[in-house]
């Protein structure tokens, strides 16, 4: 049973990735190098935000929300950023377009935060003997995480490598990169600020990362138009 529980955690943590990368074109045009290549710069970019907080956070005896602490880690937590704009900006990529690029870069970081955040809780947690919501709502977390990044990655593909996008959508697209940009801040404000649970947490990420992911395709769908 326990095993069994590990597996169904794993596949609704991991499974969503593999379902996206095969049932998209991006098995079709071979993006997996992409993707490779994408969590490669995630690993390096989480080391060095690992660094930096470690360096520049002070360490808390208690989980009550301190307003500067975050707002610093919220301004570590934009190196992401800086990471994700030289993975669509810097690396080589194949003759794919930029709708395929945005989600290999997407696909490849949402993987890589995956298998480095949750897959050692899960196979430490998942195969207790006692069972829990808490790796199935994991689950669900990493899923809300796979469209944010894929968001993010369109919203960087914009900013950086559109270069006749409309002037009127330009502070929307801004503004909802920052958002997204933000949403670990942001949840975690509402964990230890506001004091939800982890299951209105997680099911505000579903909500916020499904809306946000509508806008962004919206906004490319809108910028790919040509301009009148």
């Amino acid at each position: 049973m326990t095993m069994f529980h590990f597996f169904n955690c794993a596949i609704l943590t991991f499974g969503p990735h593999a379902v996206y990368y095969s049932a998209t074109p991006l098995s079709e045009y071979d993006t997996l190098g992409t993707s490779v290549k994408t969590a490669v710069v995630y690993l390096v970019t989480a080391l060095v935000k690992l660094v930096c907080l470690a360096t520049f956070l002070k360490v808390s005896e208690s989980d009550v929300f301190d307003p500067s602490q975050e707002l610093l880690k919220a301004l570590i937590g934009f190196i992401d950023v800086a990471g994700l704009y030289f993975a669509l900006t810097q690396l080589t990529h194949r003759n794919i377009s930029q709708n395929h690029k945005f989600q290999a870069v997407g696909l490849g970081w949402a993987f890589a935060d995956s298998v480095l955040h949750r897959l050692a809780p899960l196979w430490v947690g998942a195969r207790g003997l006692e069972f829990t919501w808490d790796y199935i709502l994991q689950g669900l977390e990493a899923n809300a995480n796979l469209m944010l990044s894929l968001s993010l990655a369109a919203l960087g593909s914009l900013m950086w490598l559109r270069k006749n996008k409309p002037k009127t959508l330009i502070p929307i697209i801004y503004a909802c990169a920052g958002f997204v940009a933000t949403m670990p801040s942001i949840t975690s404000y509402l964990r230890w600020g506001l004091g939800w649970h982890l299951p209105e947490v997680v099911g505000f990420q579903l909500f916020t990362s499904l809306t946000m992911a509508l806008v962004s395709w919206q906004l490319f769908s809108a910028c790919q138009k040509p301009s009148a």
